[in-house]
């Protein structure tokens, strides 16, 4: 049984359930990489230039872990998930990027994933997937439709049982609200930055700590992601919009949220933009808003510092308010 590797970070957070599902039907053992850790980052940093941002320089580094465990990786190259709408450059260099510096990777599979080149072009993309495992179309057509019912399902937990992505996976306890919460604020941000706890340096447990109830962009229904990204733009021209201003404006606008935190990746420039977009929305409806940018030098000291006075700053809003 082969075995195939996939990386846990970037789209792995919405995608795992899909990928893994369709490729366990087609008989292959998957292999996911562990949690973030330094060495992961260190190693990734190693084999690009400086300006990679730091989702792709984790997402390298679970690469070279997987490596020597694998017959293969599993990267495949999406462009676009819905028409005319485009996804962010790094996802469509992916797995040419991971074969330039991880030499030692097994070969990998992938595939361009775009809607914008019709019905065809997007079967032909998912029989390609399944090459190294079987050439019967049958079998890869009940493969397909097992890892979108999956897809389905994963989200349909997450937004009906307010679970994040680690939580719907097993990988995390769920949580319900206590007593001890003073405040609930939304936390936006593309999930490979909002649920990785190396990178945003354990960000919703120690929310949890202080004394908050964190709501994520999953838990959201799509319906109305979409209708707030048109509030506020006209229509999406970024695949995970709604991610970052869907959820932004949609928890700004709800009376039960105290405020919203942003978390984008430095240098990132899709998501400088969107954050803004949000950011004017929270002026508008006169809520607090905290737009934190990670790199691989934030430090944890510096980011509790914000977090403790962004609440005392909600803190002494809420009697007012109240």
């Amino acid at each position: 049984m082969a075995k195939v590797g996939i990386p846990w970070g970037l789209l792995s957070y919405q995608y795992l359930p899909m990928w893994r599902t369709f490729l366990e039907a087609l008989g292959a053992e998957v292999v996911v990489s562990k949690a973030t850790t330094r060495q992961t980052l260190a190693q990734g940093s190693a084999r690009v230039v400086a300006e990679t941002c730091l989702p792709v320089k984790v997402f390298i580094g679970h690469a070279i872990a997987l490596a020597p465990e694998c017959d293969y990786l599993f990267i495949p190259s999406i462009k676009s998930v819905e028409r005319r709408v485009f996804n962010c450059s790094k996802f469509l260099g992916l797995p040419d990027m991971v074969r330039a510096v991880v030499p030692e990777a097994p070969p990998i599979i992938d595939a361009d994933i775009d809607v914008n080149q019709g019905q065809r072009a997007l079967y032909q993309a998912i029989y390609s997937l399944a090459r190294p495992f079987t050439w019967n179309p049958l079998r890869v057509r009940e493969a397909a439709r097992q890892a979108m019912e999956a897809h389905r399902q994963y989200f349909e937990s997450m937004v009906q049982e307010r679970k994040t992505p680690p939580q719907a996976l097993g990988l995390a306890p769920e949580e319900t609200p206590t007593p001890s919460q003073r405040f609930t604020l939304g936390v936006i941000g593309h999930p490979y930055v909002v649920h990785d706890d190396f990178v945003n340096h354990r960000l919703l447990p120690r929310l949890k700590g202080l004394g908050v109830r964190a709501l994520t962009g999953e838990m959201v229904p799509e319906a109305d992601l979409a209708q707030k990204v048109a509030q506020v733009e006209g229509r999406s021209y970024w695949t995970y919009e709604g991610e970052v201003v869907g959820a932004g404006v949609y928890y700004l606008d709800q009376p039960e949220v105290d405020g919203v935190i942003g978390v984008a990746a430095f240098g990132c420039g899709p998501d400088s933009l969107m954050v803004d977009l949000v950011k004017r929305h929270a002026r508008q409806v006169g809520k607090p808003f905290l737009n934190l940018s990670l790199d691989e030098h934030t430090a944890e000291a510096g980011l509790m510092t914000r977090l403790e006075a962004f609440l005392d700053m909600i803190g002494r809003r809420k009697p007012r308010c109240g």
